[in-house]
């Protein structure tokens, strides 16, 4: 299964429908060094050797550390691996998540994420919104776009957006890809302790329409808890994990879904690369709802 990024481009990327997110490589809380990092590079390598060609990051994972681990374990890059970073937050020494979206302060994440993944261009960046504030949306992804203009970024993409955003958005320039929380569980809007999530499903039908991939954040942490008893039921009876029928969820949802779940468990990563042989039925889609 593959799917195509900024289909209407001459540089459009064709990516395996299966990604990897690496924020949970980091230490605890998203901050500092991974508790076992022979294993997180481990998981890097094992990922890429077994079909996965799309890395999800963020310099201020960690902060840089999943940046740095990226290099580390797969630099030089095998030509069909597309990694895609976020920019528009930062995180304080209080380990808190705030703005920096400005257009100097994109500019500037822009740089940090060239230089630490050891690139000239990144394939693909995200916006994330974590509220406008005095920054409007325009000159954030104005700021985007002429780093795009510059050559510094391939493609530019929005995360964490309601459809309002994603819908102005859409009138300044070209969005390559959306990546909000959605899973089996949490589909729509949900308010966490470091902020509003907005959900894929609010966003889904917008981005099948335009021939934008939407890519599902947090679809294990925050959807499995809640998931209920029929997700645990056709699980139980097909002789797979919770995990793996919300990731095969996602990739009979829609085609127009890439799933990135994220792990430091290098057996937990194995199994999650076995949910993309999971074929459901469109009783079985039914049935879950």
């Amino acid at each position: 299964m593959q799917i195509t990024i900024a289909r209407h481009s001459t540089n459009r990327l064709t990516v395996n429908r299966f990604g990897y997110g690496t924020m949970r490589l980091t230490g605890t809380d998203i901050w500092g060094e991974p508790a076992d990092r022979p294993q997180a590079l481990e998981i890097l390598k094992t990922a890429v050797s077994s079909g996965v060609n799309f890395l999800d990051t963020a310099d201020y994972y960690g902060e840089d550390v999943t940046n740095r681990l990226i290099a580390e374990a797969l630099h030089p890059y095998p030509t069909d691996l597309v990694i895609c970073t976020k920019v528009g937050a930062t995180r304080r020494p209080d380990k808190s998540w705030v703005p920096f979206n400005t257009p100097e302060n994109l500019r500037t994440s822009i740089d940090n994420n060239l230089r630490t993944l050891k690139q000239e261009q990144i394939q693909l960046v995200h916006l994330r919104l974590m509220g406008h504030g005095a920054v409007p949306l325009d000159e954030q992804l104005g700021a985007m776009f002429e780093m795009q203009r510059e050559g510094k970024i391939l493609h530019v993409g929005l995360s964490n957006v309601t459809r309002e955003d994603l819908e102005a958005g859409l009138k300044i320039g070209e969005i390559a890809t959306v990546e909000n929380m959605y899973s089996y569980a949490q589909r729509t809007t949900v308010v966490l302790p470091y902020g509003t999530n907005p959900g894929g499903e609010e966003v889904l039908d917008l981005c099948e329409q335009h021939g934008i991939p939407l890519i599902p954040f947090f679809s294990l942490v925050h959807g499995l808890p809640n998931a209920g008893q029929k997700l645990t039921e056709l699980a139980r009876r097909r002789g797979v994990t919770d995990a793996q029928l919300n990731i095969a969820w996602l990739l009979h949802r829609s085609p127009w879904l890439l799933p990135i779940p994220g792990t430091s468990s290098l057996a937990h990563l194995e199994e999650n690369l076995k949910a993309a042989d999971i074929e459901l039925s469109a009783e079985e889609m039914a049935y879950l709802g």
